[in-house]
């Protein structure tokens, strides 16, 4: 199998996308994004050039100023001519419009959608005022939606042992899915114990090639948000699921030490979409009442390793996070089994 750097093919691909982006953007956005490169990734740009999309037709058809004219007929000094109505209109377009009418489909945006929306915005009208292009920055003035926190779903002990029951039995699972389950169980244990064991994004998981894998050390190589390779370490029982699932790749003639890690039916690198519906089959039997996706796994690690250490600092180095507030909601759920043993504390009549 040759070998194939996932990464360098997924920034190709999304720096190819970007450009065909930007050609349906008035010409002056170039330099914005040129100016974004240093501090920015190439999905943050794809997923601005997108939003910009939705900010233009917006303006073309829901704005008297820009009605009749396209992205040919634009210049920069044609975004003065933008009001802060204009953006609390658009705010409301948002919540759902339909970006090719003649189709019928149509898209809703809520809180989050619009607040990347909102930001995205604001990076783009503050570029333009430093430039002196704007005298004024109208986007200060728009007010950004409020983020209402989530709820922490995660999975319990039982429920994880459940689950990893599911995976190495296939109770529950159709006549159909049992017959795709014999092929790829020892696959699928090595993946879900793999989450479960050391918090590893999806788009992690998938990126990974054999020879990232170091069996004696226990440990692996990981590429996070940014670029950035770590080394991540995994306990006895990881180990013994993904020598397990090697030793199968040797038997089928698919091993490879610039092979992917984790291969699909087809023998490609198993996708993201394909993680996730696999993780949904077996947690929706597991864990019925919740929707179990491959980030709640890692949000079930991230609980599990707060409530053995009680260091949050630990858990956003493990986890990759930047910012060590995106790792206390991990201990908002530890909090919240504090309040449920709280209040089996005290009896009022023993």
């Amino acid at each position: 199998m040759a070998e194939v750097d996932y990464h360098k093919d997924l920034n190709a691909k999304m720096t190819i996308r970007l450009r065909e982006t930007i050609k349906e953007l008035p010409r002056f956005v170039n330099g914005f994004f040129i100016a974004l490169e240093n501090n920015t990734t190439i999905l943050t740009r794809v997923n601005y050039a997108s939003d910009l999309k939705v900010f233009f037709d917006f303006l073309y058809a829901e704005v008297p100023y820009y009605s009749g004219k396209d992205a040919a007929d634009l210049k920069e000094t044609d975004l003065a001519a933008i009001t802060v109505d204009d953006l609390y209109l658009f705010m409301d377009y948002l919540s759902l419009y339909a970006p090719d009418p003649e189709s019928g489909r149509y898209i809703e945006n809520h809180e989050r959608g619009k607040a990347r929306k909102i930001a995205c915005l604001r990076s783009f009208f503050k570029y333009f005022y430093k430039k002196s292009i704007l005298d004024k920055n109208v986007c200060q003035l728009l007010d950004t939606p409020k983020l209402h926190e989530k709820p922490i779903i995660r999975l319990e002990p039982e429920e994880m042992t459940a689950l990893l029951d599911v995976v190495e039995h296939g109770e529950g699972l159709s006549d159909k899915q049992k017959q795709y389950h014999k092929r790829t169980v020892v696959r699928d244990m090595a993946i879900i114990v793999l989450f479960l064991t050391t918090g590893i994004r999806v788009s992690e998981l998938i990126s990974l090639n054999i020879r990232d894998i170091d069996f004696r050390n226990r440990s692996f190589v990981v590429t996070r948000k940014g670029g950035n390779r770590v080394m991540l370490y995994f306990d006895e029982e990881t180990e013994a699921a993904l020598e397990k699932y090697l030793d199968e790749r040797k038997v089928a003639g698919t091993y490879s030490l610039t092979s992917p890690l984790f291969l699909s039916m087809q023998d490609k690198r198993i996708t993201v979409r394909a993680v996730e519906n696999m993780v949904k089959k077996y947690a929706s039997i597991a864990a019925p009442l919740k929707k179990i996706s491959p980030h709640k796994l890692r949000s079930t690690f991230g609980t599990m390793l707060y409530g053995e250490t009680g260091d949050i600092y630990l858990v956003a180095d493990v986890l990759g996070h930047k910012d060590v507030n995106t790792t206390r909601k991990h201990y908002a759920a530890m909090s919240e089994d504090n309040r449920r043993r709280a209040s089996k504390a005290i009896k009022l009549r023993k």
